[in-house]
């Protein structure tokens, strides 16, 4: 029995039958029921539940634990298996009676979801793929099949094999934080981990989302100047906390408000509010 767990301190510990099933999970599956509304969500809720599974014996308590892996989730794939590694082990610390709470988890996953997306888009999408590729073609010359052959090849065993280590270094990361996270200091560091999360979000907002007014003064320059001389970025920041507060106090499904969105940027663009990039951008 002892040599199908992992070694930590506590009562209950993850199989390793079920850390490899929740990896294969994510390596397969992390897009799975991609959508624009989800993303994934529903890749990262697999995986979590070979874990959840194994750690709690009631019913009750799995659904429980799976409400906390429904939150929005994004993020680069390869480097992004760290992250689902981090919150096994803290899923294992909360099963054993640790203080581990879902803003905790969730705060941790908004935190590092930005971060590693950026690091694995760069690393993962920007160097190592179009290094394959070009090797790849170079071996391709006179239409041999060998280019297409050592892609195939290489970038699964590389991806496979560098996920692997990427889960279980998280995993053992997140084993490691615990001791922090009840510590005398936890309340400050949930608090700090939630409050990064935001700070993640709201930066992403500001970066993405892209809207601006077409509607001129009367007495010559436009709106849109007036704002970036007063608050820059203010027409986002109305945009973001406006479908904030329709999702979170109103309980507007994002379908639905990405729908009252694009009404509103057809309406505005009818009356010359918005340019035709708005609409664009609302769809």
């Amino acid at each position: 029995m002892a040599d199908n767990t992992v070694e930590q301190k506590g009562g209950r510990k993850v199989s390793k039958k079920a850390l490899a099933k929740s990896f294969h999970n994510w390596y397969y599956g992390n897009l799975t029921c991609f959508s624009q509304e989800h993303m994934q969500t529903f890749g990262y809720l697999v995986s979590m539940l070979p874990i959840v599974e194994d750690l709690y014996d009631d019913k009750d308590d799995q659904q429980k634990a799976l409400t906390t892996y429904s939150a929005f989730f994004n993020t680069e794939p390869q480097i992004g298996s760290m992250i689902v590694g981090v919150t096994v082990g803290l899923e294992e610390a909360r099963a054993n009676g640790e203080a581990i709470d879902d803003d905790t988890i969730n705060g941790i996953r908004a935190g590092l979801m930005g971060p590693l997306a950026g690091i694995g888009d760069s690393l993962i999408v920007g160097t190592l793929i179009p290094i394959l590729l070009g090797i790849g073609m170079g071996l391709s010359e006179g239409g041999s099949p060998l280019g297409a052959i050592f892609y195939i090849v290489v970038w699964n065993l590389l991806a496979y094999f560098g996920m692997r280590f990427a889960y279980y270094r998280g995993y053992k990361l997140g084993g490691d934080a615990v001791e922090a996270l009840v510590g005398p200091d936890a309340t400050a560091l949930r608090e700090a981990i939630v409050l990064v999360g935001t700070m993640v979000i709201g930066a992403v907002a500001a970066t993405w989302v892209s809207i601006s007014t077409a509607l001129t003064l009367p007495g010559g320059g436009t709106l849109q100047g007036t704002f970036d001389g007063i608050y820059p970025k203010l027409l986002p920041l109305i945009f973001t906390v406006f479908c904030w507060w329709l999702m979170s106090k109103k309980k507007v499904s994002p379908i639905v408000t990405m729908l009252i969105l694009l009404a509103i940027a057809f309406v505005g663009a009818c009356v010359g509010f918005f340019g035709a990039a708005t609409i664009a951008t609302a769809a």
